[in-house]
């Protein structure tokens, strides 16, 4: 398996809908950025392109896909969420769920990460994820994620959903 980035194209919308089998996937890929499940590849696009992944400002907002021989299998956004553009937030991370449990999710995060410090020059990189949420939880933690103290609380359904914040420095 050799992973490689590119940018977001509509199309990968098609790949990120089919991994999202129920609500509580959605939710815990997305929190309460989508209204409805099921999603579409148009609400994700909407979303993409249209509404620039919710940014305000114009050149924040960086879908990326990773592929390899086999096509698409995994997506996640970066933003920056200073104005010094020093600190970069991953967002949306998911694996094609048939390849999950198989060190995508890591190589994936491994060419975010270097693509966050060496391409944008960041000097953090941060996430959140839900306590519930113990794969991706402990995918983070193995490519160098810690846990740094901050954490909210998301109402999904009907329950509070503990986000736990996790970084890692240059």
């Amino acid at each position: 398996m050799k992973l490689r980035l590119r940018q977001y194209k509509p199309c990968d919308a098609d790949s990120i809908v089919s991994w999202i089998k129920d609500e509580d996937a959605l939710r815990k890929w997305s929190s309460d950025r989508f209204n409805d499940f099921p999603i579409t590849s148009e609400d994700i696009n909407n979303k993409y392109i249209k509404n620039n992944g919710d940014c305000i400002e114009y050149d924040n907002f960086y879908p990326v896909t990773a592929f390899d021989e086999s096509g698409v299998v995994g997506h996640l956004i970066l933003r920056y969420t200073d104005e010094e553009k020093k600190v970069i937030r991953f967002g949306f991370v998911i694996v094609d769920d048939s390849k999950r449990g198989m060190g995508y999710g890591k190589q994936m995060l491994i060419l975010a990460i270097r693509y966050a410090f060496d391409i944008f020059g960041a000097e953090k990189i941060t996430l959140g994820v839900f306590d519930n949420n113990n794969p991706a939880y402990y995918c983070y933690k193995a490519v160098g994620f810690r846990e740094n103290g901050e954490e909210m609380l998301c109402e999904l359904f009907g329950e509070k959903w503990r986000i736990v914040d996790m970084e890692i420095k240059r």
